[in-house]
């Protein structure tokens, strides 16, 4: 995961011509600890398809407030600088929901292309 840590690097990763996604983190926040065993091999079954970068909230406290980032971890998906859809809940994350999300992101990416 590519490690963003100001908004002039996220306006730069999101606004590339595939598929991103934005992963929205705290170090004391306990479901994006709980994330973090997974995270990699979540990050490999997609590779070629989705660039997966992640932030701190607390070291773009701006940004989040502009993407109404409430909720951690998050994740937004984004092509050429738009966004396509986020998955974003109170409730910790599974392996399955977060590639449930995933896939959903890559089917908007591509219905958005052709």
């Amino acid at each position: 995961m590519i490690k963003v840590s100001n908004e002039q690097a996220f306006q730069e990763q999101i606004s590339q011509p595939t598929l991103t996604i934005a992963v929205f983190k705290a170090s004391w926040c306990k479901d994006c600890h709980y994330i973090e065993p997974f995270m990699p091999a979540v990050e490999e079954a997609y590779a070629g398809r989705i660039t997966f970068i992640e932030l701190d909230r607390d070291e773009v406290p701006d940004l989040c407030e502009q993407l109404n980032i409430l909720g951690i971890p998050s994740f937004i998906a984004f092509r050429g600088g738009q966004e396509l859809v986020r998955f974003v809940s109170k409730l910790r994350k599974t392996r399955e929901e977060i590639e449930e999300f995933l896939g959903r992101a890559i089917e908007v990416s591509d219905a958005l292309k052709s």
